[in-house]
């Protein structure tokens, strides 16, 4: 199992809209052209960080910008906006027909569940520890930005 690039996308394109975006407009093309991905992919990613009021994007002339403190969005924010967990919330997604004669067909839940919901709330509690302030420096540290 591997969670999408969106998240990964988003979090380029967020570093870029703080590092650049003090100095000229980012646009979806400009994105597009660092992240190394079609632009239609690029302006939804762009919706569904404005969905959630992480971003504000300027029609026409183009241009986007954060609209929160650096220090106020974290990576949980991020990947909340952007990956889609369905209406379960859960990351991890069990087969649809377990064999309940099978011993471990009818007791998979009971074996798993707990567990898989620790895993997502521990990894959920590291990306929240991390904030867009901290990314984007590491990102300007010595790497030329």
């Amino acid at each position: 199992m591997q969670i999408s690039s969106r998240f990964t996308i988003a979090t380029h394109m967020l570093i870029i809209i703080a590092i650049k975006g003090r100095e000229s407009k980012v646009t979806s093309d400009f994105l597009a052209a660092s992240v190394g991905v079609n632009p239609v992919i690029i302006r939804k990613t762009l919706s569904q960080l404005k969905k959630a009021g992480l971003i504000s994007v300027a029609r026409g002339t183009g241009g986007t910008e954060i609209i929160k403190d650096l220090r106020d969005i974290n990576l949980f924010d991020v990947y909340q906006a952007v990956e889609c967990l369905g209406k379960s919330g859960k990351l991890f997604r069990f087969h649809d027909n377990p064999n309940p004669n099978c011993p471990v067909g009818a007791n998979i839940h009971k074996i798993l569940d707990h567990k898989l919901i620790e895993t997502q709330q521990a990894m959920e509690k590291q990306l929240s520890q991390t904030n867009l302030a901290e990314i984007v420096a590491d990102a300007e540290v010595g790497k030329g930005i």
